[in-house]
This record gives C-alpha cells, structure tokens and sequence, in this order.
C-alpha cells in the first residue's frame, strides 16, 4: 500500500482523508499549513513508538477510550483499537488524518470522491457521522475541547 496516497475512508467516527504526506493534504483541504492534522495510530504500541510522551496518570485513559483525540503538547493523536478503521491502520505504523471536505465546508461525496487517490469502500455507504471528542491532557488536568 502506498503511504503517499490520499485515502478516503469511513473512519469510526465520519469521513475522513487519511495519507502520511502531509502536503497532499494541505492541498487537497486547501487549508494553510498553521492547523496540525491528527495522527491516528492503531494501537497503543505503535502510539509508543512514534516518541509520543503522555503523563503517567493518563495513560490508562488515553489507551481505553473510544472515539477521542488527545491533544498533548501542541500534537493531536488518536488510538482506534477495533472495528474496520483498525483493520485498515493495521497495514501503517501511523497516518494522518482529516475531515473528507475542503476547509470550513460541509462533507460533499463528489468532492471527496474526486480528489482521493484511493477510495476505501465498505458494504454500506459514506456518511459522516459526529466528530470524535477531543480532549487536552495537561501533567495534572484534562479539558474537554469538543
């Protein structure tokens, strides 16, 4: 598989655009390149592995919850541990990853389908579905974001 290519995917949570190259993106959401994308990890291992640093007392919860970013020195990541948006990160140690539409625009299907190299289809169709919470993890705090 190519770790280049701009993927659309059913994510557990919407529908999103998913690639390692970072500026793939950035053109395809037309978005400047201030805003960080969240990096989406498999497992908690491969999260380990990439020098992500989180404070002992949170660990636990970062590991077990379900449908969250973490925000944690200025890097969004996330942990899908099951389901088909898992068995798809399998196959990458990490991949970036972004809502399926162009900055500040609601989810078009045509636009999506048009600008990804590879489309990952499933039985059913796209549809986007709420957002994942995001949270940010200070030593001692945490602070519900969305």
């Amino acid at each position: 598989m190519n770790v280049k290519a701009i993927y659309l995917v059913q994510t557990d949570t919407t529908v999103g655009f998913l690639s390692q190259d970072v500026e793939k993106l950035l053109h395809v959401k037309e978005r400047d390149g201030t805003k960080n994308f969240v990096k989406v990890y498999s497992d908690f291992k491969s999260f380990k592995e990439d020098k992500n640093r989180i404070h002992n007392s949170h660990k636990r919860y970062v590991r077990y919850c379900k449908k969250t970013t973490f925000i944690s020195k200025n890097r969004a990541s996330r942990i899908v541990s099951s389901g088909t948006h898992h068995n798809f990160l399998k196959r990458f140690s990490y991949m970036y990853s972004t809502s399926a539409n162009k900055t500040t625009q609601p989810f078009d299907e045509n636009f999506a389908k048009e600008v990804a190299e590879i489309i990952v289809q499933q039985r059913s169709s796209f549809n986007e579905n709420r957002a994942s919470k995001m949270i940010k993890l200070s030593h001692t705090n945490t602070k519900r974001l969305r």
